[in-house]
């Protein structure tokens, strides 16, 4: 094989290697930045791309995920003057890979310093309490600052994020007293309230049960008389049965004139001292006296013995005596 075929052959072999050492594959997610001779040519997005050889070369390869970066603690200065140390965490993406490689010399460590100084502005306007409970107000105005600074290097700033703050000693071992005597009084006020709920709940449990006892008592009170005011009624009833049994009978006046008496003596029962009779009752009574007088009817006095007869003189005896 003579020279004149080898050397085509090789730069036939050479040109083929540059070809393939040229061609680029950006990934999803990234862009190339492209120079050519040192200047900005364009910015290659995801897909095949064939750079120019000796002439074209990337100079940055930037990612669009978004990105993390963690501060290291710094010391901050409050309003009343306590210095605490914070460190936050920064999320961001970048939108723009020609901004981020040509916006600033590194952009990174421009955006983690820009994160320092906006942090201290904004502690040095709050005091030790309001930084510990500002939190959400803390990261808010964070992010809005940084991502208002960082657009012209292409970076966009989502969210910022207060990672820890930590007092100096004294201050925590202060706020330790403090949480233990809230947590003492909460407790105190709780026990105090459960004695008092114990004590209404007792109270009212004690009249209920006075209550229902009355109520109970009333209802007890109630039957009683509803009983007695029907045994009354049933007795007058029964007695006004029988005296309209002796109506109906059509009896004489004698014997209701004795009904009476008879009544009036139940109504004596043997403890009054005195009976007052009524006229019907006087006059029923010297009638039966006068009948019975009348009649022998009903005299039970025993007959008295008769008068001796007078002893006669014996003559016999008599004429001795002369």
């Amino acid at each position: 094989m003579g020279p004149e075929i080898i050397i085509p052959v090789i730069l036939g072999v050479i040109l083929v290697i540059l070809i393939f050492s040229n061609i680029v594959v950006v990934p999803q997610a990234q862009q190339f930045v492209i120079e050519r001779l040192g200047k900005y040519q364009k910015t290659w997005s995801a897909g095949l791309h064939l750079k120019v050889p000796f002439i074209e070369k990337i100079a940055k390869r930037v990612t669009q995920k978004e990105l993390v970066l963690d501060t290291p603690p710094q010391p901050v200065i409050t309003r009343d003057n306590v210095t605490m140390q914070i460190d936050s965490i920064i999320y961001y993406h970048i939108f723009d890979a020609t901004l981020f490689a040509y916006g600033a010399q590194d952009p990174i460590l421009a955006l983690g310093n820009l994160c320092s100084t906006t942090l201290r502005n904004i502690v040095g306007e709050l005091s030790l309490d309001e930084t510990l409970t500002s939190r959400d107000t803390i990261n808010g105005k964070l992010t809005v600052t940084l991502d208002e600074a960082t657009d012209r290097w292409g970076i966009k700033v989502t969210r910022v994020e207060l990672k820890n703050i930590m007092p100096p000693q004294e201050i925590r071992q202060s706020m330790e007293k403090e949480m233990k005597a809230e947590r003492d009084r909460r407790q105190t006020v709780l026990e105090a309230e459960g004695h008092r709920q114990a004590v209404i709940t007792r109270a009212e449990g004690d009249k209920q049960a006075m209550v229902l006892a009355a109520e109970g008592e009333r209802d007890a009170r109630i039957a009683r008389a509803e009983g007695e005011a029907k045994a009354i009624y049933l007795a007058k009833k029964a007695e006004a049965d029988g005296l309209r049994a002796l109506k109906d009978a059509e009896v004489d006046e004698v014997v209701l004139e004795l009904k009476r008496y008879e009544a009036l003596i139940k109504v004596a029962d043997g403890k009054a001292s005195k009976i007052i009779l009524p006229t019907d009752a006087v006059n029923m009574v010297r009638k039966n006296v006068l009948f019975a007088e009348t009649t022998g009817i009903g005299d039970v006095t025993a007959p008295g013995k008769d008068d001796p007869a007078p002893e006669k003189d014996d003559p016999c005896c008599e004429r001795f005596h002369k």
